[in-house]
């Protein structure tokens, strides 16, 4: 089978761990008699350098002609300037809402052999496996009105947050489609008791519930849910939760797991029901672009690579690869090779190409 990807490599260490997820989904290709082709284009820092725009319609006209979306990472203190009119995450709003991406899975998963990674006692963190759905085109980061202005007592800004009930309810059905091939349970997050947003929600959330009686679903308020996984993280199945919580939440979560480098994601414009069915999607790494580690071969290119495995699930339907290139990345992960972010004593610490190389080869093997 032939399938095209628009490949975003993006700013800092974007391109560095962009590479190896192609070098991974050649592998794929070679073993299971796959042909991928990319097509490359710019967002955000780079985009902003050559064409003044963070995102332009011929790069989001590519994308669209594609099966998939692959992203490295977007930003860097070179267009840090708040001042600034164009900002290189202008990109990554304007293909999310231009592409209709507005499921945000993100999957937050314990290697047994890293759970001395992170800060946080092995017995808590044992067994971790949670899927976060973040609502990704509503919310405050689009809501309208958004701007900043200078009044008589001083500088003035506002930001909107703004649901529909569509908007919730398609969301909702993600986290519950996804509950459904898991442990059947739900946890919808809002701040019902504050945000007239959030109460729509929860009703919304417990009107779609009807139709899903095989799934067990609760709600839990973002400041309960955001110490909850801190202190009992295995409670958590499936989380679905909107925009601006979805963000910070899955950051936090991302400490469970060790490291930024580990966290894959998948931006779909469809819901996930399993078998055949595909969703266009964009896929990343949830870390940022890291520019301090640009150019050096050390930025853990796991996130990316993992991501790669998500697009062979969700937009290609092609289940047994994605499994394979998980399995690869477990393998290498449990023969002791780290990147620096997840160096511990006593094992092999790699770079950037050499990990994807070592992945490569067990894919192959």
């Amino acid at each position: 089978m032939e399938f095209k990807i628009a490949v975003l490599p993006g700013d800092g260490i974007g391109p560095e761990v962009i590479a190896e997820a192609i070098k991974v989904l050649e592998a794929v290709g070679e073993k299971f008699g796959h042909r991928f082709t990319f097509q490359q284009g710019l967002v955000g820092g780079v985009a902003i350098d050559a064409t003044g725009a963070a995102l332009t319609e011929e790069t989001l006209s590519m994308c669209r002609s594609c099966e998939a979306v692959l992203l490295g990472a977007v930003g860097g203190p070179k267009w840090d300037d708040p001042k600034a009119k164009v900002r290189p995450e202008d990109g990554l709003l304007a293909l999310r809402k231009g592409l209709g991406l507005f499921a945000n899975l993100r999957p937050v998963k314990v290697f047994p052999f890293l759970i001395d990674s992170t800060t946080l006692k092995p017995e808590v963190i044992k067994g971790v496996d949670i899927m976060v759905v973040r609502e990704l085109t509503g919310g405050l980061y689009f809501g309208q009105p958004k701007k900043r202005w200078q009044a008589i007592d001083g500088r003035q800004a506002v930001d909107t947050m703004a649901y529909s009930d569509k908007e919730i309810e398609r969301i909702v059905k993600v986290g519950f489609e996804l509950a459904r091939t898991r442990r059947k349970k739900l946890t919808s997050v809002d701040k019902a008791n504050v945000l007239e947003t959030s109460r729509l929600w929860r009703q919304v959330a417990i009107e779609v519930s009807a139709g899903y009686p095989d799934v067990e679903m609760d709600h839990m308020l973002v400041d309960t849910c955001s110490m909850r996984l801190i202190q009992n993280p295995t409670y958590f199945d499936v989380v679905v939760t909107e925009n601006t919580f979805g963000d910070i939440l899955t950051d936090e979560a991302s400490m469970l797991a060790g490291s930024m480098g580990m966290l894959p994601s998948a931006s779909l414009a469809g819901i996930p029901k399993g078998g055949a069915a595909r969703a266009f999607g964009l896929y990343e790494p949830i870390h940022g672009s890291a520019p301090k580690r640009a150019g050096q071969n050390m930025a853990n290119p796991i996130a990316t690579i993992l991501s790669a495995a998500m697009m062979l699930r969700y937009s290609m339907s092609l289940v047994k690869e994605a499994d394979a290139v998980e399995s690869a990345v477990t393998r290498v992960l449990e023969a002791g090779h780290r990147t620096y972010d997840i160096m511990e004593e006593g094992r092999n610490k790699v770079g950037t190409k050499e990990m994807g190389g070592l992945i490569v080869d067990t894919i192959l093997r």
